[in-house]
């Protein structure tokens, strides 16, 4: 097995690296990193850094991937250091929102559109990025967050196409929004109290429900938006 994680240096990437080759020791894995290279070589893993908002960074990248069977996307962002998400509309930032779009959305587009002959190389193949239920539109009861919202809200928009685009062009392929639940991690840190102890998972259960969840899903299943347990998620 062949794949790419995007975001390989966070703590969900990572996870998904380390448990994609426990499954699968033979695997060759891929990964991106953007600033710090972590600290984990084994010989099956190849590191590279860029920029992944940054699409020439990523077809470079793209060209020297002839065939891939699966790839991740587990780059996000929901707060920086200067900004929280909003809790009102008169808290909206132009560059906060539009940092979000970049981060949250832009790179999965980018993704999809350099590493479409990689998956096509490969019999079956799995195109996954993470989102969020909060970018669901339908399940939009609390409202805030606008910004987050609104760029998880335009991923899931480019995923669903995406996967219409692909069912001729790639029909082999299961393309698949994911929502991990929380997830102690650095993008979820400033939230974490407000979370019950059994809701806040580690990254390796949420490596561990996305990788058994892809080995149940076939081509047929593409173009869904689910979450960590399996459930669908409305868009």
């Amino acid at each position: 097995m062949k794949a790419l994680v995007v975001g390989g240096s966070g703590g969900i990437g990572l996870a998904v690296i380390k448990q994609l080759l426990h499954l699968k020791p033979h695997s060759q894995i891929h990964a991106t990193y953007f600033r710090h290279q972590p600290d984990y070589h084994p010989p099956q893993l190849h590191w590279h850094q860029i920029d992944i908002t940054v699409e020439t960074d990523i077809a470079k990248l793209a060209a020297q991937l002839i065939q891939l069977d699966i790839v991740i996307n587990a780059v996000g962002m929901l707060h920086t250091a200067e900004h929280l998400p909003e809790k009102s509309i008169q808290h909206f930032d132009v560059d906060f929102f539009q940092t979000n779009i970049q981060t949250n959305t832009l790179p999965t587009l980018l993704l999809a559109k350099h590493f479409m002959l990689p998956l096509k190389a490969s019999r079956r193949s799995y195109f996954v990025t993470v989102s969020a239920k909060v970018g669901s539109i339908e399940d939009n009861k609390l409202g805030g967050w606008i910004s987050y919202r609104s760029s998880k809200a335009a991923l899931n928009m480019a995923i669903k196409t995406i996967s219409i685009e692909w069912r001729t062009k790639l029909p082999h392929c299961c393309v698949l929004a994911f929502h991990p639940g929380t997830t102690a991690s650095s993008l979820s840190k400033p939230f974490q109290r407000n979370v019950a102890l059994h809701k806040l998972f580690t990254p390796e259960y949420t490596a561990q429900c996305l990788l058994n969840l892809l080995a149940t899903l076939t081509p047929q299943n593409t173009g869904k938006f689910l979450s960590y347990d399996g459930s669908t998620i409305p868009w």
